[in-house]
């Protein structure tokens, strides 16, 4: 007997326990997203990519101390914008907001970072004056943005061949519930690759040809041209699911088929594609259903990104750093 599963979409501010709060430079075209959690949970990462730029991230090994994170930082800069979480320490131990040891609190923050020096000014970069900003943004809990919005403001695809040939791409928000079950997931698209329709196989961004008029593949050009290590594909997945550090790893690690689905090549040297996985609630659910939803949502939130990114070629090429 086949069972019919209603998936339901929500608001992604309808998964409780996080809040979520952007800041850009929309000159620079650089920015920061930030999530806040107000409630313990247990993360997981599965980092794919050969050249990721991140802090902290060792916090969510199963190997190491297990502790209930408390931001989750994503932005632009490349490795210059890792100071963005200098300001969200600061925010949250204004807040008092951390693990308590002894006297003090120490807030856990990590981060991770998309390149994007090659579009707008280069010499602005996220720093902690935005990441605070970011973490009072999420104060209103607000419905987040997707598009050319906090950490998706310089994301581009399809740059193999140039800055030129490329397109401009962004940050995607989507949140679903089956059941009862919620699952949301935030995706900055920042690939060498191109992006495809999950579903019908199609080419929807990516490469395109010298008067930018039809898409090429860029996995055909892979023998011509050596990609360079300014990509990165930045994603977070979010449950009210329980699960333990090991099993968000796991999810994590499943989540990656969305990409695989949605970006081609994808997972590259020349890449940094990182994804993040939290359990933020206590409802009971199977860690395969859980792992195997979390990848269509990706994918669902890669489209997201590219269709709410939309640039004239006019304006998008005056921005590009050649």
């Amino acid at each position: 007997m086949n069972v019919k599963i209603n998936r339901e979409e929500i608001q992604f501010n309808d998964i409780e326990g996080i809040r979520i709060g952007q800041c850009q430079d929309a000159e620079a075209m650089t920015g920061v997203s930030v999530v806040i959690f107000d409630v313990e949970n247990a993360g997981g990462i599965d980092i794919s990519g050969g050249g990721p730029a991140s802090r902290e991230t060792h916090l969510l090994s199963p190997y190491t101390d297990t502790k209930s994170i408390n931001a989750l930082v994503l932005s632009g800069g490349s490795v210059f914008g890792l100071s963005a979480s200098d300001g969200v320490l600061n925010y949250l131990e204004n807040k008092k907001i951390g693990y308590q040891l002894g006297s003090q609190v120490i807030p856990l923050v990590v981060q991770s970072s998309i390149f994007d020096l090659t579009i707008g000014d280069s010499n602005i970069r996220p720093d902690a004056k935005m990441g605070y900003q970011a973490c009072v943004d999420a104060e209103n809990n607000v419905i987040p943005k997707s598009g050319s919005f906090g950490a998706g403001t310089g994301a581009t695809v399809g740059k193999l061949l140039g800055m030129n040939r490329s397109q401009k791409s962004g940050i995607g928000y989507i949140a679903f519930k089956i059941g009862e079950i919620k699952i949301g997931a935030m995706v900055v698209v920042n690939a060498v690759g191109d992006i495809l329709n999950y579903r019908t196989g199609e080419q929807v961004a990516g490469l395109v040809n010298n008067n930018r008029t039809r898409f090429m593949r860029t996995d055909e050009q892979f023998y011509n041209e050596l990609p360079t290590g300014a990509n990165t594909t930045l994603a977070a997945i979010f449950t009210n699911c329980k699960f333990s550090e090991a099993e968000m790893n796991k999810i994590a690690a499943m989540a990656r088929s969305g990409l695989s689905r949605s970006i081609s090549p994808v997972n590259t040297m020349a890449d940094g594609d990182t994804i993040y996985a939290f359990s933020v609630g206590n409802e009971k659910a199977d860690i395969n259903v859980v792992g195997s939803l979390a990848a269509n949502i990706l994918s669902e939130a890669i489209l997201k990104a590219i269709s709410t990114s939309q640039c004239p070629d006019e304006i998008y090429l005056k921005s590009i750093i050649m």
